[in-house]
């Protein structure tokens, strides 16, 4: 952690691009995703991208490098889907444990191979947790507006599985992301809590928000400042935004977020909107000038990128970076 620490203060560090992304080139079939250990499951796997680490470990591996090549200090697990509540859809829940451990060990063998290559930069895994698939603040049934999908020890229970897993697997992070319910935050980060004092870590945690549309809220209706309040009784590495909205749209939350924090800042936004199909169409070299700004002003400490961006759009962040100074840390907010 003091290793962290001391590089977000002497320089922007680069937080990798989207896993998703990268997948979807492989064009991996139903009995690709399956493998031979899945051949005979009884539901459908395509599009369980968590479940390549285990079917596929070669091109997790491969996207990890790629990242690490392109300059990335911070790179993310192959596991934003990886709790029971999520792998529910795909009868996996027993394998949850395995699925976690399995992919911060890819993660965590090509950090250190790039951090072997230069050890003057030191190269990081964090633990994706992502914000399952349930909300534990709004009702799925419009009819029934008090009824929830969820409990809140039952998101804590999860989460507490998953980021056990990821510790054990050896990330540095935890990073609890795309978050659009604060409540299932919470869930995670109480339960986080826990591990913590169980296994006597101090093991940095990340927090990063979503801003679902223009309206500047989440989808649990919180403005950025609200947000911020909801966890700010928790020890943070940093918080910030990330996915929904492209580098433009993003940046007055994040400016707004780094005003009321003496946490480091992260912001790791999308490749711009989705076009009609749903794919990113913004360029390595558009999404950089629009991120310009983030580092010419001061926004940022980790900056990175979300849906729909690659290898190249984080090269050109990293090259970006190294022109300028991390976002001072506010000594009275």
């Amino acid at each position: 952690m003091n290793t962290l620490k001391k590089c977000l203060s002497e320089r922007i560090l680069v937080l990798d691009g989207a896993m998703g992304t990268m997948l979807q080139a492989y064009a991996f079939t139903e009995e690709d995703f399956r493998g031979d250990r899945f051949a005979n499951h009884p539901v459908p796997l395509v599009g369980n991208n968590d479940l390549l680490s285990i079917t596929q470990p070669e091109a997790i591996y491969e996207v990890h490098a790629k990242y690490l090549e392109a300059g990335a200090d911070i790179i993310e697990t192959n596991t934003f889907s990886g709790t029971t509540i999520a792998m529910a859809d795909y009868a996996l829940e027993d394998y949850v444990t395995e699925l976690n451990v399995v992919s911060a060990q890819l993660a965590r063998k090509a950090a250190d191979a790039y951090t072997a290559k230069n050890p003057s930069k030191p190269r990081f895994v964090a633990g994706s947790i992502g914000p399952t698939n349930k909300t534990a603040s709004m009702s799925p049934d419009v009819n029934d507006p008090g009824y929830r999908a969820i409990t809140f020890n039952e998101l804590k229970d999860a989460y507490k599985q998953q980021a056990s897993a990821l510790i054990d697997g050896g990330v540095d992070i935890l990073l609890v992301e795309t978050v659009f319910d604060t409540l299932n935050a919470k869930a995670a980060l109480f339960a986080i809590d826990e591990l913590k004092e169980e296994r006597s870590s101090d093991i940095p945690v990340m927090v990063s928000g979503t801003i679902t549309d223009a309206s500047g809220r989440t989808l649990s209706g919180q403005t950025v400042e609200a947000f911020l309040v909801s966890i700010s009784h928790i020890d943070l590495l940093s918080v910030g935004f990330n996915c929904a909205l492209g580098a433009d749209q993003l940046k007055p939350y994040v400016q707004r977020l780094g005003q009321h924090t003496q946490h480091f800042i992260s912001a790791h936004p999308n490749a711009g909107l989705p076009n009609a199909f749903g794919a990113y169409d913004q360029s390595p070299e558009e999404m950089c000038q629009l991120i310009a700004p983030y580092l010419s002003d001061q926004l940022v400490n980790i900056i990175g990128g979300c849906c729909g961006t690659t290898p190249e759009h984080i090269a050109l962040l990293a090259k970006a970076t190294a022109n300028h100074n991390p976002r001072p840390i506010l000594q009275d907010v």
